[in-house]
């Protein structure tokens, strides 16, 4: 059965003042609308994330519909065989603290109390190319893989297969690696040793979650142990 196109004006709204405002509130929390890093990281971020909705409002809504779903999603019994694995939860949960850490407290670190001490204008234009990479390879996986949920189930509901194409035949969980470089990128371009160490925390974190899911993906998901051997890497090629 052709899966049904979303049709709800609302989740493209609340996705796009969503992706808004974060950097607003990086704003709000440094205390200054002039800081020019933070201009650079919400022009960057803006451009991106509001690229990749225009993309999956045209081409992927289904996509969009399944991202736009919470992260903590509740279990239906006669869906069991659908649903979020339990294992997830509490990561997500340790993710998401991690996150509002990370948020609030780089601009606080990095300009609102200058805790940190400045960093070199090289770093901070490293720091921007990592945001730039990790959000180019994000709009990427997504772009290749439509079944990239949020959360970790398998998607029997939307007849879910194994993606091996694209940037997923370079490495196999290609927006976790994204996300490194994501989190690495904004604290280093701002400013924040809090920020970065968050990202150090996130990273690891990411790295945990990608070896549980792929035991459930090999368990559940026809032919993905086949692609786990011949895609080698998980998210950082020769490496992990």
């Amino acid at each position: 059965m052709k899966e049904p196109q979303v049709s709800k004006p609302r989740h493209i709204i609340l996705t796009a003042i969503t992706y808004l405002l974060f950097p607003v509130a990086v704003f709000v929390i440094a205390g200054d609308f002039k800081w020019i890093e933070g201009w650079i990281f919400a022009v960057i971020w803006l451009i991106w994330l509001y690229a990749l909705l225009i993309y999956l409002v045209k081409k992927d809504p289904g996509l969009l519909r399944e991202r736009f779903a919470s992260t903590f999603q509740k279990e239906e019994k006669e869906e069991q065989d659908i649903q979020q694995k339990r294992w997830d939860k509490p990561i997500l949960m340790i993710f998401n603290i991690l996150a509002i850490v990370w948020i609030i407290g780089t601009p606080l670190d990095a300009k609102r109390f200058a805790l940190s001490p400045e960093f070199p204008i090289l770093a901070k234009v490293i720091g921007a190319v990592f945001l730039n990479i990790g959000l180019a390879i994000l709009v990427k996986a997504f772009m290749d893989n439509p079944f990239a949920s949020p959360v970790v189930r398998i998607q029997k509901d939307r007849k879910q297969k194994v993606v091996s194409t694209g940037i997923y035949s370079i490495v196999r969980h290609p927006a976790y690696l994204a996300g490194i470089f994501l989190f690495m990128g904004m604290p280093v371009l701002l400013g924040s040793f809090v920020g970065v160490g968050c990202s150090i925390v996130v990273s690891i974190l990411l790295a945990i979650r990608a070896v549980k899911e792929e035991d459930t993906l090999a368990d559940e998901l026809e032919g993905y142990d086949e692609y786990r051997k011949k895609v080698r890497y998980r998210m950082i090629p020769f490496i992990f």
